[in-house]
């Protein structure tokens, strides 16, 4: 064990706080749970609209062309867009524990599977969103997965906070577009994830001009690797209205997303 880190064995229990027990607990019985999952990657930026779920779909995707076992948790909970973006449209049945769907090869968690109706909100104050999320980890059965992809909801709330604090994860992607704005609030997001200890994986920059422009800010003010620029392409954009993974329709976008994997996972 390395210098500093809590173990809860040795600790005093009577001088901290309940709260920060129970955080301890639910931590370790997750970490118990999702133990045949190999890998867990957070895809994440406090800004919507950079082409954050975009990216997690596209990653999963190559990972599983590569050969890997893959899952997607869509942890934005209200405003879930995973399953359009590869074309189910499906409502499966509500067993329990929970099973992923499973779209060319990949598992697939997310609240659109549980409402018929895609037009209606889904109203939720900020504890059941973090109920939810914490369920989609706990009694969802993943099986052997070598990675599972999670798609974050932007900003820095109730849900990103609870995956960062219950769940071992191997760090995170971050997304950006070239926009000084968008670059700011991507610092935002690696900010919060390093207050939490956790490693920032690398920064991709979507819908790009080529010039890495808002990639480069995130880069030099986290430390972090610049390890993608996706072009702004009609094409993606197409073929993800349409409920196609371009990563699985397209040979030049897959080898922007083959070269993104090789240094994701080196």
């Amino acid at each position: 064990m390395a210098d500093g880190e809590f173990n809860p064995e040795n600790a005093n229990i009577s001088k901290i706080d309940p709260s920060f027990i129970a955080v301890i607990k639910q931590r370790e019985e997750l970490k118990s749970k999702l133990a045949n999952i190999k890998h867990k990657i957070g895809v994440y930026s406090a800004k919507g609209g950079v082409g954050k779920t975009t990216t997690a779909v596209n990653l999963a995707y190559t990972l599983h062309s590569m050969g890997y076992k893959v899952g997607i948790l869509d942890a934005d909970i209200d405003t879930p867009n995973v399953t359009y973006f590869v074309g189910y449209r499906g409502v499966p049945p509500r067993d329990y524990p929970l099973k992923p769907i499973e779209v060319n090869g990949v598992k697939i968690i997310s609240t659109a599977m549980f409402f018929a109706d895609s037009g209606k909100p889904i109203i939720w104050r900020g504890p059941m969103l973090t109920k939810m999320l914490k369920e989609f980890f706990a009694d969802t059965t993943w099986g052997d997965l070598d990675y599972l992809i999670i798609d974050l909801p932007p900003g820095s709330s109730d849900a990103p906070l609870t995956l960062m604090q219950l769940i071992p994860l191997d760090g995170f992607v971050l997304v950006t577009t070239p926009q000084h704005i968008a670059a700011i609030n991507t610092i935002k997001s690696g900010s919060m994830a390093k207050k939490f200890g956790l490693a920032l994986l690398g920064v991709v920059e979507n819908m790009s001009d080529g010039s890495a422009k808002g990639a480069k800010e995130v880069s030099e003010a986290l430390e972090c690797e610049v390890i993608g620029i996706v072009k702004a392409s009609p094409k993606i954009s197409s073929l993800t209205d349409e409920g196609k993974v371009p990563v699985l329709e397209d040979p030049e976008i897959k080898e922007v997303f083959i070269d993104i994997v090789k240094k994701l996972i080196t």
